[in-house]
């Protein structure tokens, strides 16, 4: 028997902006599934994975933690078979957070050379797979930089080849509930076959901020200065950053993005094991300044409170860090199951 849920959808598209939809509950793949922030978003918006997959023994168990029902793969991307999961061939939607750091601005931008690329191995897999639909995730720089010009043209060209039209467009978190300022490319392509018409999400109301997200967890231990240090925290975080398996500790990003916190009232540092408690001061210096917890950087993704992620504190933040925030997925999945409900019906 089909399953229906109501959905509001964001975008402007045929059938207007602001309505509710009937739409059937679609199957999904996702590739480099990682703490689930992606997936979680994608279910809200419609959609149920007939697979997982992701090479961290960590996020494998986020998964199977929060999502028991869920079939999650642990296993190398390059090394998956797509012959011995034939459920997927054809699927509804393909989605995949590719990791970021090859292309990122803030890393050293081999690109395909890094072997940390996974972007050529998703395209393939891609081939294989023959999903109605497709969703990659990934760092604005690979459009914004001329650096990756040949790399736009190249995955323009996969993609004719293999008979998707396409499109890409960068969001921005803070725009859609998240307390954040993280801008991410997003790539969606329909199979020629599948006459969708698409259209981008539009984020609506004001930006949350770091104060009014996380102020009742920094005071959940009776700390003193709590409204004080929430009216100094006003405005979204910068982009969380960090977690790369070449990078040292758990900490909240570089230099830069360091002292953006210390405006904040954030010691950036490092992360703490708990929140400050009645003893503790709030003064000017950063080691005055209270020190996030893994649980409060999963609030400022979007991420549930209620998700639990497993491992240690730095295997932890690692997955947290790498987060696609489940809201800004479900604006973008919102969309796409409209898209291919409505083709579906025709």
């Amino acid at each position: 028997m089909a399953l229906f849920a109501t959905f509001h959808f964001y975008g402007v598209g045929n059938s207007g902006c602001g309505e509710d939809f009937i739409v059937r509950r679609l199957a999904s793949v996702e590739l480099c599934a990682g703490v689930g922030g992606l997936a979680l978003g994608l279910e809200r918006a419609g959609f149920d994975p007939l697979l997982l997959v992701d090479n961290d023994p960590h996020s494998c168990a986020t998964l199977r933690t929060n999502r028991p029902a869920w079939r999650v793969v642990q296993a190398d991307l390059r090394a998956f078979d797509v012959t011995e999961h034939p459920e997927v061939v054809g699927v509804d939607l393909m989605a995949s957070g590719i990791p970021a750091a090859p292309f990122a601005a803030a890393g050293r931008q081999y690109g395909t050379a890094d072997d940390r690329d996974l972007l050529g191995t998703v395209v393939a897999l891609t081939e294989r797979m023959t999903p109605r639909a497709i969703l990659i995730e990934t760092t604005p720089n690979l459009f914004t930089s001329v650096k990756f010009a040949e790399t736009q043209k190249w995955l323009a060209v996969e993609f004719e080849r293999m008979g998707y039209r396409w499109d890409h467009a960068i969001l921005d978190a803070r725009d859609f509930g998240v307390p954040q300022n993280r801008r991410s490319a997003f790539v969606v392509a329909f199979r020629q076959d599948v006459s969708a018409v698409f259209a981008w999400p539009v984020g609506e109301g004001e930006a949350l901020t770091v104060g009014q997200v996380l102020r009742e967890s920094m005071g959940g231990r009776g700390w003193a200065w709590v409204d004080e240090w929430a009216v100094k925290a006003d405005r979204p975080a910068p982009t969380i950053v960090g977690g790369s398996r070449k990078h040292g500790g758990p900490d909240l990003g570089p230099t830069r993005t360091k002292k953006a916190w210390l405006e904040l009232g954030v010691n950036a540092s490092s992360l703490g094991n708990e929140v400050p408690g009645p003893d503790d001061t709030l003064g000017d210096s950063r080691q005055e300044m209270p020190k996030l917890t893994v649980g409060q950087v999963k609030l400022l993704q979007g991420l549930p409170e209620e998700w639990a992620v497993s491992g240690g504190k730095t295997a932890s933040y690692r997955q947290v860090a790498q987060a696609v925030p489940p809201p800004v997925a479900t604006a973008v999945g919102e969309q796409l199951a409209m898209a291919l409900a409505v083709q579906a019906d025709v």
